[in-house]
């Protein structure tokens, strides 16, 4: 378990299959930086501000040649329906069988109303083209965040 990866610290290999019918992987990013993002359920109220916020700020990560992946452990089917109801503009890869969100350890036990329970942390990871973690983002919140994510990648 991969908890404690920090700035630094190699981003580790992933390999995960999108809405659009693509595979991406840390391979296929080789040489570009990239913005990894977790994110525990589409279409729930702070993952589509989330994810909102992304796709609205694609051509500015576009700009800086930084792709961003959000993932979570929803289907394709899933993520197909959420890109098609928020016209989102963000690849969105989905991680079933949890392999990713273990590697970079954000697959972490939390609590609802006393209730103990495993989920999907709100994370993200700014990775440069040397595959080297640059910023890591845990417990986010959403308002503010892509901003601050976008200011800190344009300083790769």
């Amino acid at each position: 378990m991969a908890t404690d990866l920090a700035p630094g610290d190699r981003a580790p290999a992933f390999k995960l299959k999108t809405d659009s019918g693509e595979e991406i992987s840390k391979a296929s990013l080789k040489g570009k930086p990239f913005v990894l993002y977790f994110y525990p359920k589409d279409d729930t109220s702070g993952c589509t501000k989330e994810a909102i916020e992304f796709s609205e700020a694609k051509r500015k990560f576009d700009a800086a040649d930084i792709t961003v992946i959000g993932v979570s452990k929803d289907s394709l089917a899933s993520h197909e329906k959420f890109r098609a109801k928020h016209k989102l503009k963000i690849a969105l890869g989905s991680d079933a069988d949890l392999v990713t969100a273990n590697a970079y350890g954000i697959w972490v036990e939390k609590s609802l109303y006393g209730r103990k329970y495993m989920g999907m942390d709100r994370a993200t990871f700014l990775v440069d083209a040397k595959g080297v973690i640059r910023q890591v983002w845990r417990k986010v919140k959403v308002p503010g965040h892509v901003e601050a994510v976008l200011a800190t990648a344009k300083n790769l």
